[in-house]
Order: structure tokens, then C-alpha cells, then sequence
């Protein structure tokens, strides 16, 4: 079978989630975690290698929570797994950490951390969302297929934006534009996009069909991703500090927008894979009641076995 990998971003800790780390918070009633929920679904797949990106502030917590108990698991159906601190400080040859700056570098910086192992096709996830079976399965079979060899042809998981949102609050999204045989063509980042009652949404610049296709992050790659995603935070880290674009206390080098640089050069190209599950995810700390019932009725109509693991 083909190694393919899954690459979990967990360093983050929710700023709009009450101080706690949302990541660890139990959704499932034997005590899992969304995490649990993707590892199950991913290694369902056929996924083989799990990677864990961390912060050094959560490694106790995140190994006590979920660490040790997916390692058992994986152990037993054979796949790796492997963990990778986030740094700060660890930049290109020629800069330095500004004085002030405690803002972890983005996305695209935190993928980077495990450069050394994405030797492979991997898919990149959000370890807080819950992404549904249908989209690792998608993504697998396509990281499957990839040629030997082959660059420049990615994927993203695309979900539809009324199954994304949250009953608590404004959320941002990446309306995805996409060509008539499901090519992306670019992503228009939206802010406060919120549910009204009737069912319909509204963000910052009006009406958004709720029928749209989103990216929540959910993407798949082939190892040749991995050094031009180098060169391009190197260029960022050249426009923040040398041509003086930007704010070099703030600003984020983010996978979105890399991507659509890299689409808009014409450079690579991405199949956007259609999910019609619902994602879940903790945004607001009042989102957990409900997304609860999502699992425990998930759990009752047999999509998951409980315990999960």
C-alpha cells in the first residue's frame, strides 16, 4: 500500500474559546476529542503516518490527552507517528525573530516544521475540526493516485459553507471559486460571516450563498509542495523585513494565501474534492453542547463505535 501521510496542526491555542486549549476539549461521550475522531477517520482511509504539530507550552497536556492513547492505537494497526515542536524563533538563514513578536508565523510556518518528514503525499488538517469520513476518503484516493514523481497537482477538501457555520457567532471563510471541471481557480477569504434565522447567511460585504464551496483548511500534497512553500516564507519574511511590506510584529505567511499566489502564477493546479458532510468545530466555547449531540447522535446511527478507540 502507498504511504501517505496526515499532517495534524495543533500548536494553536483559541483565543475566542474562554483561555482553554480548544483542541483537547472532549466531544464524544467516552471522553474523545475531535482529534480522535480525524486520527480514526484518516487511518480508516489508509493513512499511515500521523504527524503531530505542537507547542512546547501544550506537550505535557497534549501527550497526558491524546498522545499516549493514539500511539497505542496506531502501534496496533501499524502506522507511525511522529511529533514536531512549532518554533518561533527557528527562521531561514539571514533573519531573526523581532523583538516583540510572541504571534506564531502561520500556517505555511507551521507545516514547514515537519519539512523534514514530508517526504511523502500528505494532507494537511486543523486539529480542532471535524471534518467527516467523506473527505479523507477523497483525499486519500487522490494522494493514492498521484503519479510517482508528479508536481505541481494538489487537492483541498471543499465543504459547503451552511454546513460550516456556527449558531454563536461571526465566522471567517474562504469562499472557494472553481472551475467547471472542480479546478480551484482562487479563494476569496470572508470575514463575519454569520447564520440568520432563516436559514440564509450574511458576511462583510452582504448576502453569501450558503451553498457555496469553503475551504476549512483540509488540502493534499505531494513532497515537491514542500520547498516552494521554503522559498515562499523566505520571500515573506524578505517583503516583512527588508522591503518594509507589512507588519513584521503581526502578519502571518498563511497556506490559503500561498496557495492562491502559487494559482495565480499558473504554477500548480488544485482539484477541489466536494464534501457534503458537516463540519464541526470549536470556535465559541458554546459551541460544545451541540456539537456533542452532533457526535453522540453520530455515535447512535452507527458512523462511529463507542468507545472510539
Amino acid at each position: 500500500m502507498k504511504d501517505i501521510s496526515l499532517l495534524i496542526m495543533a500548536a494553536g491555542i483559541g483565543s475566542r474559546f474562554g483561555g482553554g486549549i480548544k483542541q483537547l476539549a472532549p466531544v464524544g461521550e467516552d471522553g474523545s476529542i475531535i482529534m480522535d475522531y480525524s486520527v480514526h477517520d484518516a487511518i480508516e482511509a489508509g493513512f499511515n503516518e500521523i504527524i503531530f504539530i505542537i507547542r512546547e507550552e501544550i506537550e505535557k497536556d497534549f501527550m497526558e490527552v491524546i498522545g499516549h492513547r493514539i500511539e497505542r492505537v496506531a502501534s496496533e494497526k501499524n502506522v507511525r507517528i511522529y511529533y514536531v515542536n512549532q518554533s518561533l524563533t527557528l527562521l531561514p538563514e539571514g533573519f531573526t525573530l523581532p523583538a516583540g513578536r510572541t504571534k506564531p508565523w502561520g500556517t505555511g510556518k507551521a507545516v514547514l516544521s515537519a519539512s523534514t518528514l514530508l517526504d511523502k503525499p500528505f494532507a494537511v488538517i486543523n486539529a480542532d475540526d471535524y471534518y467527516g469520513k467523506e473527505a479523507f476518503v477523497q483525499i486519500a484516493d487522490f494522494l493514492k493516485k498521484v503519479p510517482e514523481g508528479s508536481e505541481g497537482h494538489y487537492c483541498m477538501a471543499g465543504f459547503l459553507l451552511k454546513n460550516t457555520l456556527s449558531d454563536f457567532g461571526a465566522v471567517t471563510r474562504g469562499l472557494s471559486k472553481a472551475s467547471s471541471d472542480d479546478y480551484l481557480t482562487g479563494i476569496e477569504e470572508t470575514h463575519d460571516i454569520k447564520k440568520l434565522p432563516d436559514g440564509r447567511a450574511v458576511g462583510e460585504n452582504g448576502e453569501v450563498d450558503v451553498d457555496s464551496l469553503v475551504s476549512m483548511n483540509m488540502w493534499g500534497f505531494t513532497p515537491d509542495f514542500v520547498p516552494k512553500l521554503s522559498n515562499g516564507f523566505t520571500e515573506f519574511l524578505d517583503r516583512l523585513f527588508n522591503k518594509k511590506e507589512g507588519d513584521p510584529l503581526k502578519d502571518e505567511y498563511l497556506l490559503p494565501d500561498f496557495i492562491e499566489e502559487l494559482l495565480q502564477k499558473k504554477q500548480i493546479d488544485v482539484k477541489v474534492l466536494c464534501s457534503h458532510d458537516t463540519w464541526y468545530g470549536l470556535t465559541y466555547k458554546e459551541d460544545i453542547p451541540s456539537v456533542r449531540a452532533a457526535f453522540k447522535k453520530m455515535v447512535a446511527d452507527g458512523i462511529y463505535p463507542s468507545p472510539l478507540m
